[in-house]
């Protein structure tokens, strides 16, 4: 059921239980969510239950961002579904993660944004062959896809298309939803 839900979703909450914290069933649903392309929201259920300090959402936060990596980008929310609590900042936030899922970016934008930090921090050279990224443009597609327009496509290494990334989401706020980035001879 859950694979048919989520084939069928835009945005999926996936609900994790408090006290068994984030198990191998609910990473394998997560990756998956993200090799489709799917918008993600992580609900932590049975908030009450759990004896916490100032500290506790926190820490709970940073063991599922090390149990998902390299997925560092969902937004995590601490609910009960029995007292009601934050059960609306959930449905919030997959309204919040549709719309980063669905937003187009203009051209400009991009590049506006993107070429100056390419420039400053520019793709390591392979085999002396210097890579030069020219342009950036979003692909029409259901998930946001990105299209770097550069001299040398097949010598980008994986590092650097992480970084870029990281500036994509930095710049224009693409919280819980993945990204993908393709490399176009110019």
């Amino acid at each position: 059921r859950s694979l048919h839900a989520l084939e069928e979703c835009d945005v999926c909450i996936v609900v994790i239980d408090a006290e068994r914290g984030l198990e191998s069933q609910d990473v394998n649903i997560i990756s998956l969510a993200e090799k489709q392309g799917k918008g993600i929201v992580i609900m932590v259920n049975k908030w009450d239950l759990i004896e916490k300090d100032s500290k506790t959402s926190e820490k709970i936060k940073k063991e599922m961002v090390e149990k998902l990596a390299p997925i560092d980008y969902l937004p995590v929310l601490f609910a009960s579904v029995l007292t009601k609590q934050r059960i609306f900042q959930v449905i919030e936030k997959a309204v919040e993660v549709y719309a980063n899922k669905t937003k187009k970016i203009p051209t400009s934008a991009l590049n506006d944004a993107l070429l100056p930090e390419i420039a400053h921090y520019p793709p390591p050279a392979l085999r002396g062959k210097h890579i030069q990224i020219k342009y950036i443009t979003q692909v029409s597609t259901k998930s946001p896809s990105f299209a770097f327009f550069c001299n040398l496509p097949q010598y980008i290494q994986e590092s650097y298309q992480r970084f870029l990334e990281n500036r994509l989401r930095e710049n224009f706020n693409f919280e819980g939803v993945p990204i993908r980035l393709f490399f176009r001879k110019k």
